[in-house]
């Protein structure tokens, strides 16, 4: 993929696993919906979750974009996060996260209920801004034809974002 195909890749579908480091133990994933914002990624979480205070603890991140087919195409993502806790911001974000849910926009008469749940769940930004990405050209099987000399694997490689 050349910069605009990962971009777009990035752009068009809506689940990642997001990795981080833990204080303890190996790194931690979680699936989260995100959305595009200019050159930033954005993710809604809780501030009392592992994933804010880890991003408080060491700002680089990484996600994993799915593209949501089987068999799945993906694209690593490497970040640096910061945690953002402006209320407009949070709930800007609360509607464009359930529209992404939905397949829909949400409607403005849900944004007092979006905006009351930010705050009943005291929830953050997290704001991604992406510096690499690593890629593995997909290789897919789809029937026993497809098992043959042209089926090789290739190394991923890293590429600026």
């Amino acid at each position: 993929m050349n910069r605009e195909e990962r971009r777009g890749f990035v752009a068009r579908n809506r689940t990642a696993i997001f990795g981080y480091n833990r204080r303890q133990d190996g790194p931690a994933m979680s699936v989260v919906y995100y959305v595009v914002d200019g050159d930033d990624i954005l993710v809604s979480t809780m501030a009392a979750r592992a994933k804010a205070k880890a991003v408080q603890r060491n700002q680089k991140v990484a996600l994993c974009v799915l593209d949501e087919q089987w068999p799945l195409t993906y694209l690593q993502v490497y970040c640096d996060a910061k945690v953002e806790t402006d209320h407009d911001a949070n709930v800007d974000l609360g509607m464009r996260i359930a529209g992404v849910m939905a397949g829909e926009p949400m409607p403005e008469d849900v944004r007092p209920m979006v905006a009351e749940g930010m705050i009943r769940e005291n929830r953050v930004v997290l704001r991604l801004t992406p510096y690499a990405t690593f890629e593995t050209p997909p290789r897919h099987v789809y029937s026993a034809d497809d098992v043959n000399e042209n089926l090789t694997h290739e190394l991923g490689t890293s590429l600026p974002w």
